[in-house]
């Protein structure tokens, strides 16, 4: 079976920058006990983009799944992975899983696809990865994460523009979607023309993982133990929508006032389409002693980052939801974000909120941050009491009534 030019571009056939990185034993998150319905469903969930992606939509998958298994004793699950992937997952009774041939953003996905899942005699499909089999015998959810390849269309390859293109057909097709945030579904009504009526906000969570951590906590990772102090952390792949170039000028601006009492910047996360900018810039600013490639982190490491980070800048133009947000204030991390898409709503009063495109404003923030002392204390305080609003248990619950709904 051929790999299109455009799997390779979205590096779909390995992937992973590094190492294949292990995915922790799902968690239990709630002990409320099972919700009664009046009916057992039969419920798909798509879960072959966690082998590819263990970043966005791998941490939604797996959150999800977890927040489902820890409450739900009635409906029966079939969770689809891919066949590559060699992640165990700890089920109970009512869960099985299945491995799939077809790959994600395969070409002939939308053939393959519907061939694989036709014996499934499936009640609900649930598609996180947005674009659902448009022939299938059962109701479809689609989760719709962001339209950022609507909104900065410019900032796609061809071949990618044209797998996203399927999202207007998604979206007609699937029975009801899944926005992360309002900010996504304002877009789902603006863009797409979707009855509002269709579209159901529930929002992601952090992983119960991300904490605060004693000072004197132990199990640093070697990679963590290695990286210069103090430091800044973005948290992303480097792709242009994250607008890491604003990040690297921002903090060549603060050199220029700084000196040699600059902190680092640790960028982690794997590459995106379009990095090279980015990675251009480094050079080009003479940053290249201030600047860490750190590629995707491990469950632990990422942790570990945040606890060691001054701060989380995320001075991205646009963002479906911002899952590294509420990670990094559930560690009790200070953060500096963009006022665009869901971040405000996401972040509330316990950020810095600043115009992705005012690299002085970007490097103003950063600064005051860094220099005063009370403010991180009380944007701390204030993080942790956002990110407490947002847990994995309370989304799928929240989820398996879009299933019930679609499926009545």
């Amino acid at each position: 079976m051929a790999w299109p030019r455009y799997a390779q571009t979205l590096n779909l056939r390995d992937l992973r920058i590094g190492p294949r990185l292990p995915v922790p034993r799902l968690p239990v998150l709630d002990t409320s006990g099972p919700m009664p319905y009046p009916q057992a469903m039969r419920i798909g969930l798509d879960a072959r983009m966690a082998y590819y992606s263990a970043a966005g939509l791998g941490r939604y998958i797996n959150g999800l799944l977890a927040g489902l298994i820890s409450f739900d004793r009635n409906n029966q699950y079939t969770i689809y992975q891919s066949r590559k992937d060699r992640q165990v997952y700890q089920l109970p009774p009512n869960f099985r899983a299945r491995p799939l041939w077809t790959p994600c953003h395969h070409a002939w996905e939308q053939a393959a696809l519907p061939v694989e899942l036709a014996w499934s005699r499936l009640d609900v499909l649930h598609s996180p990865d947005f674009i659902p089999p448009l022939r299938r015998r059962c109701r479809s959810v689609i989760t719709v994460h962001d339209l950022a390849f609507l909104r900065y269309p410019q900032f796609l390859t061809p071949d990618a523009r044209r797998y996203y293109g399927q999202i207007s057909p998604a979206v007609k097709s699937a029975d009801l979607i899944i926005a992360v945030s309002e900010s996504t579904k304002r877009d789902l009504v603006e863009m797409l023309s979707v009855a509002q009526e269709k579209v159901r906000v529930v929002y992601e969570a952090p992983s119960p993982h991300f904490r605060p951590l004693a000072e004197d906590a132990a199990g640093v990772p070697d990679r963590i133990q290695a990286l210069p102090k103090p430091f800044l952390l973005f948290v992303g792949t480097l792709e242009p929508r994250k607008n890491v170039p604003a990040l690297l000028r921002a903090t060549a601006r603060i050199r220029e006032e700084r000196g040699p009492r600059t902190p680092s910047l640790v960028l982690a996360g794997g590459k995106g389409w379009l990095y090279q900018e980015a990675l251009g810039l480094i050079g080009q600013l003479d940053l290249s002693d201030k600047v860490v490639l750190f590629g995707p982190a491990t469950p632990d490491e990422l942790l570990w980052l945040y606890h060691r980070a001054e701060m989380l800048v995320l001075p991205s133009f646009y963002e479906g939801f911002g899952l590294p947000v509420v990670e990094a204030m559930a560690c009790g991390t200070p953060v500096v974000a963009s006022r665009t898409s869901s971040l405000p709503e996401v972040a509330g009063d316990a950020a810095l909120l600043v115009d992705p495109l005012d690299i002085d404003g970007l490097a103003e923030a950063i600064c005051r941050v860094l220099d005063d002392h009370a403010l991180r204390g009380s944007m701390r305080r204030a993080g942790l009491d956002q990110a407490a609003r947002f847990d994995w248990a309370s989304t799928a619950r929240a989820t398996l009534e879009v299933y019930q709904e679609a499926a009545s």
